[in-house]
């Protein structure tokens, strides 16, 4: 079955009320949430905070259109089980998301994937046995070039799973809701941050509600 075509056809469907890109950025943002309140051991007040987000943007949506927007959840997982890529990048741009007005447009796969083994190949090929590849992405984007060096470690035999750790931020909370939710679903350590990289690098001491951390960072299995 083509998953990927299923969610494109989803945001089709449930394009009326709302645009196309307005039912991606919600999806999207909800399946960010969802991960990230699973993964926090108290109902803190990020907790809530992001909790309110969630339940404001489901009550957009009637009963419905809330099973396509689940389904396609549970279909963006499986696409991940027949390949790696930036799936979410490539759905946005063929959903008719990427314009001028938005000025957000992702990269094709193949172009990240032939990038990460032009710079990373040699240095994923000469790790240690037990020795960690840290990956820091200044503009995350959906987290395409991240994947894609996943990819290339997997290619080399390399547990990216056990032997990656990623720090990711953007400005945009699209962006970081995108990289989340994918390098969530792949199994990827990594810390995603909205923030200006240049302005406001992350450090310790960073503004939480603006961290999201996958489960494999914070030990959850998902």
């Amino acid at each position: 079955m083509d998953y990927e075509k299923l969610i494109i056809d989803s945001i089709e469907k449930l394009s009326g009320r709302f645009s196309p890109y307005q039912v991606f950025t919600d999806w999207v943002s909800m399946a960010a949430i969802s991960i990230s309140n699973a993964c926090r051991p108290f109902k803190d007040k990020i907790y809530m905070e992001r909790e309110e987000k969630y339940l404001d943007t489901f009550k957009k949506y009637n009963k419905e259109e809330l099973k396509m927007l689940t389904d396609m959840l549970g279909a963006l997982t499986l696409c991940f089980e027949d390949k790696m890529c930036d799936m979410l990048g490539d759905i946005y741009m063929k959903s008719g998301c990427g314009s001028k007005r938005t000025g957000q447009f992702f990269t094709p796969y193949h172009l990240s994937y032939l990038t990460a083994s032009l710079v990373y190949d040699e240095q994923i090929s000469k790790l240690a046995e037990s020795e960690i590849l840290e990956v820091n992405e200044p503009s995350s984007g959906g987290g395409g070039m991240i994947i894609a060096v996943a990819e290339v470690m997997k290619n080399q035999g390399v547990n990216y799973q056990k032997r990656m750790h990623v720090v990711a931020q953007d400005l945009d909370w699209n962006s970081v809701y995108m990289t989340y939710v994918q390098l969530s679903l792949i199994g990827i350590k990594a810390v995603v941050v909205q923030g200006d990289t240049l302005l406001e690098p992350y450090r310790k001491g960073y503004d939480e509600s603006r961290i999201f951390r996958t489960p494999m960072e914070v030990g959850v299995m998902f």
